[in-house]
């Protein structure tokens, strides 16, 4: 008798068809489709304010790698989390992967809530990335336009800050930076 080969979560995940993301998350395999208009806005202005501050080092200190959508691989093949942004101290990785697995834990996470996917953000991933010892994370949810900013402390997240509308913020660990919230969503 011949078995049927099944393909593991991360064959499967690889075989999504374009326009999907995957995400192993708890050994479940998670699938969304490309974000809408306002995810896609709010995530690029973040990637500009603080890739230029910090990525760059223009208007701010520099020395990190701010990154959209990598694939995190807190356990190799296994644990899969693609944020909508991280940011890795270049002390801690000096040089960017040359594949797509990205296997330091980031010192930063940023995911961006939507309708579909906001119970998934806050209920599994905050608790794995706290698990594997992410820093700092924060929510920004489009629809409500709010920023929330959290910190790990004993393996747990503690709110450093909220903010929304139109406010400008400066919260850890880009503190450095004045963010106008107004850009990610006018």
């Amino acid at each position: 008798m011949q078995h049927a080969y099944k393909q593991t979560l991360y064959e499967q995940l690889e075989a999504l068809p374009e326009g999907l993301t995957g995400e192993i998350l708890s050994g479940q395999l998670h699938t969304q489709p490309r974000p809408a208009g306002p995810h896609a806005r709010a995530e690029t202005e973040l990637s500009i304010d603080i890739g230029s501050a910090y990525g760059r080092g223009r208007g701010g200190p520099g020395g990190w790698w701010i990154i959209v959508e990598p694939e995190l691989h807190l356990v190799r093949d296994q644990e899969v989390a693609v944020p909508d942004l991280a940011g890795w101290r270049k002390e801690r990785m000096p040089q960017i992967p040359d594949d797509h697995r990205f296997e330091v834990v980031p010192d930063w996470v940023c995911e961006i809530l939507s309708p579909s996917t906001a119970s998934k953000d806050r209920e599994v991933k905050m608790p794995v990335y706290a698990h594997y010892g992410v820093a700092y994370a924060w929510l920004v949810d489009p629809k409500c336009r709010t920023l929330e900013a959290y910190a790990l402390t004993d393996g747990d997240w503690r709110l450093l800050a909220e903010a929304s509308d139109y406010d400008t913020i400066a919260v850890a660990p880009f503190d450095a930076l004045q963010l106008d919230l107004g850009n990610l969503w006018s």
